[in-house]
């Protein structure tokens, strides 16, 4: 009797502190921020992301591709396109889109559903200051859920999330790049990768200061402006053959592969717009050629990049020459006819 009376104290503490553990670990496994009683996002805002896990894949991927959450507000991915994904949209409690795609936003199709749209529009060239800042208080003052889309939903939405969000204070600056390893970011974005490594959270004060323009529909740069920034980047790509392919002596910031992925885009962009679909089919040839020849230098500059001094890289460099005059070529029958 006297040994169980000893031995009864130290089995109710050891049950007591089971208990307690148990109860740890329940709450150890259910912090962060959760989208809705269904839904859940694993990791918070403080948490450094390690895998694509901190950022979960949507269960309908077939209606949103690549779609994620980002924070309990914030979901980005592709496009939605016709009304299954506008349905697929509402179905989760989406109130508000936010385009940074360069094509016109279908509004009449949000607005069938009961959504908003917002555009803010960014390029493929990297998340200026403030972009960011717009977005970031656009993310932060809208009704959410946001859906937030570019056109693939891998590269510049991604992007536009990670450094609003950081700017805004809901997700932590080291937790940035990976967002866009979560979706698959390119490697060859510079300016996208850089724009999330480097942003920073904005004081409160100065990001309620920022003003922003909620229109669902930006006015979309004039053809001629576009161009403009065509020809630019086309000035670039010469200098770049100019030098056998390689970086500029005089131009060290050129790297040939990126340069060659910002004018497919550009001109890809192009072939999206409501301005280039209401010209002749002729242009709309020319400027498809221009596109379809600028993707073929781009990857004849990552494989030469990939192989470097080796066989692979002489072959292709040639298929660069070749590539580069099919654009010059495309461009300048399109500058003959509808231009000059």
């Amino acid at each position: 009797m006297i040994g169980l009376r000893s031995i009864l104290p130290l089995a109710i503490i050891a049950m007591v502190l089971s208990m307690w553990a148990g109860l740890a670990c329940q709450r150890a496994q259910f912090t962060g921020p959760t989208v809705d009683s269904n839904t859940k996002i694993q990791g918070d805002a403080s948490a450094t992301a390690t895998t694509a896990a901190a950022f979960p894949a949507i269960p309908d991927q077939n209606h949103l591709h690549n779609a994620h959450y980002v924070t309990a507000k914030v979901i980005a991915g592709a496009q939605p396109e016709g009304e299954a994904s506008f349905e697929a949209l509402r179905a989760m409690g989406v109130k508000t889109i936010l385009s940074v795609d360069g094509a016109a936003p279908d509004v009449a199709m949000a607005h069938k559903f009961g959504l908003t749209y917002v555009h803010l529009p960014i390029t493929y060239s990297g998340v200026k200051p403030e972009e960011g800042a717009a977005i970031a208080k656009a993310l932060a003052e809208l009704p959410g859920p946001i859906y937030v889309h570019c056109h693939h939903g891998k590269h510049r939405s991604a992007a536009a999330v990670a450094v609003a969000c950081v700017i805004n204070g809901t997700l932590a600056p080291e937790k940035a790049e990976s967002v866009l390893q979560t979706f698959g970011t390119g490697e060859n974005y510079k300016g996208l990768w850089k724009a999330a490594r480097d942003a920073r959270p904005l004081p409160a004060g100065e990001l309620k200061a920022v003003k922003v323009s909620y229109v669902e529909s930006q006015k979309i740069p004039p053809l001629a402006e576009a161009m403009v920034m065509v020809d630019q980047r086309w000035d670039r790509i010469k200098a770049v053959q100019k030098a056998g392919w390689k970086t500029p002596a005089d131009h060290p910031d050129l790297d040939p592969p990126h340069e060659a992925l910002q004018l497919e885009e550009l001109l890809h962009e192009l072939t999206r717009t409501d301005a280039v679909h209401q010209k002749p089919a002729e242009f709309q040839r020319l400027l498809a050629e221009g596109d379809e020849a600028s993707r073929g230098l781009r990857m004849a500059l990552s494989a030469s990049a990939a192989a470097g001094k080796s066989q692979g890289g002489a072959a292709s460099f040639l298929e660069a020459d070749a590539a580069f005059k099919r654009i010059g070529n495309a461009c300048a029958a399109c500058h003959k006819a509808y231009r000059d």
